[in-house]
């Protein structure tokens, strides 16, 4: 008679004996700190030029303003107080670089942003060459605002380029300006420059936007009966709520910031009609060697751009 074998029950694999909860958490608070050690390691050096090239010259700056320190000078520095501040606030310099400043703004921030948007608008659309006139529009963004400045000034010229092309289309009857070398056409014609020099960057912010907005909101309105402009007016402009905050202040920080145009082509001048806020700072610090003056002017441009920058973040805030 023969007894059928009981099946016997699979025993799992052997595993190593699970290391005690003490042991455990040792292991990860190594692990911790090493993935923590590693982190610093990849900010360290951004964080090193950060702390060296802007929070501790800032710092510095903001000391030396209270001070009447000069670039090369055998007397000691001493602390002189609101001095510097007096001075700015008398000097006509500081008031016509400020109006000057503020007249680029004026200018440039709308004429920039609407220019911008307009080719946006253009190359958002899916055609043949696309990729080439979306190349063409933000190659004078990759050029150096140096180079550009250069080019443009010979263009600017008396016997320049821009002043031939006005006589010959005019047949002989328009003969332009001195355009750098007068006082009404200065600023005009650095305003021109900048704003072909910098519309092809913020095109490509516009771009952003108008391609984040949904297509169906377009089909919705052409199944409505809208036209191009309804639709712009009622889809596109409110779809472009955040990238206009965005491109308002970018526009606005780059215009209160001119100077390398200015520091090329007219040096502050004619009559300083051109000067503005950086061009002063520089010129005090560098070429006058007055360190603490310019340190006054920087840490004053710091509180304007702040203010600005303030109102511009309220007026354009999300309201529930």
């Amino acid at each position: 008679m023969t007894t059928k074998s009981l099946p016997t029950r699979s025993r799992p694999p052997a595993t190593k004996a699970e290391a005690p909860p003490p042991v455990r958490r040792r292991r990860l608070h190594a692990s911790r700190i090493r993935e923590q050690i590693s982190g610093w390691g990849m900010i360290a050096p951004a964080a090193i030029l950060l702390l060296a090239f802007v929070f501790l010259p800032a710092i510095m700056g903001f000391g030396l303003a209270f001070t009447n320190a000069r670039l090369i000078s055998p007397r000691p520095i001493e602390f002189v107080g609101a001095d510097n501040f007096v001075r700015l606030f008398t000097d006509p310099t500081f008031w016509r670089s400020l109006l000057n400043v503020t007249y680029f703004a004026v200018v440039v921030v709308p004429v920039q942003s609407a220019l911008a948007l307009a080719m946006a608008l253009l190359i958002n659309k899916k055609f043949r060459g696309v990729n080439f006139f979306r190349t063409i529009y933000f190659l004078p963004v990759v050029t150096s605002m140096v180079v550009v400045s250069l080019l443009w000034l010979f263009m600017y010229r008396k016997e320049g380029l821009i002043n031939e092309l006005l006589s010959n289309l005019s047949f002989g009857l328009i003969h332009g300006p001195d355009w750098l070398n007068d006082p009404a056409t200065a600023m005009p014609a650095i305003i021109a420059l900048s704003i072909w020099q910098a519309a092809g960057f913020h095109m490509i912010i516009w771009l952003a936007g108008l391609q984040s907005i949904s297509g169906e909101l377009y089909e919705a309105a052409q199944l409505d009966g809208t036209s191009r402009w309804q639709q712009f007016l009622y889809v596109t402009w409110p779809g472009l709520k955040h990238t206009r905050s965005l491109i308002l202040v970018t526009i606005t920080i780059q215009a209160l910031g001119l100077f390398d145009q200015v520091n090329v082509m007219t040096q502050g001048g004619p009559l300083d009609s051109t000067t503005t806020i950086i061009f002063e700072a520089v010129r005090s610090g560098f070429k006058q060697q007055e360190t603490s003056y310019a340190s006054a002017i920087s840490l004053v441009f710091f509180v304007i751009v702040l203010l600005i920058s303030a109102v511009q973040r309220y007026l354009t805030r999300e309201k529930d």
